[in-house]
């Protein structure tokens, strides 16, 4: 695995921020990018600098695509912070945290060192899982929350 720290670590503000962004979304797929530093290997460390929450452009409840305009606004603040865009989530309103054919089609475009995090509303308490997804792989990460 090469990542330094193989665990996405969140702090208690940053994981409220998500899952609240994945509620307001309702009854769409809500969607956002991850901030964080990268080690002298360029690799993300796993630990989350900031979290932006972004529009999904597909407006619907089956499919998302992050809206150009708040990425680039996303990506020039991680910058301006010493921050790399490390990673993004989703939300599934009906299903699991799984990636489905379509999540893992996504995921191969950004290449294997992005984080590809999915908040499953399925259920009364919200799922928050961590995915890498190198060729047909799907390899899960360990998601920590400090303060929770």
């Amino acid at each position: 695995m090469p990542f330094a720290d193989p665990t996405l670590v969140l702090d208690l503000a940053q994981y409220r921020r998500v899952v609240a962004h994945c509620y307001d979304g309702l009854p769409d797929e809500a969607c956002g990018l991850f901030a964080g530093p990268v080690g002298d290997d360029l690799l993300p460390t796993g630990v989350v600098g900031e979290v932006y929450p972004c529009r999904n452009a597909d407006a619907s409840a089956r499919t998302y695509t992050i809206d150009t305009g708040d990425y680039l606004r996303a990506d020039r603040d991680a910058r301006s912070r010493d921050l790399d865009i490390v990673g993004g989530w989703h939300s599934h309103t009906h299903t699991e945290a799984y990636p489905s054919a379509t999540d893992v089609a996504k995921a191969r475009a950004l290449g294997p060192n992005f984080v590809f995090v999915i908040v499953s509303l399925k259920r009364a308490e919200p799922a928050v899982r961590a995915y890498r997804i190198v060729g047909d792989e799907i390899l899960e990460l360990p998601v920590r929350v400090e303060g929770l």
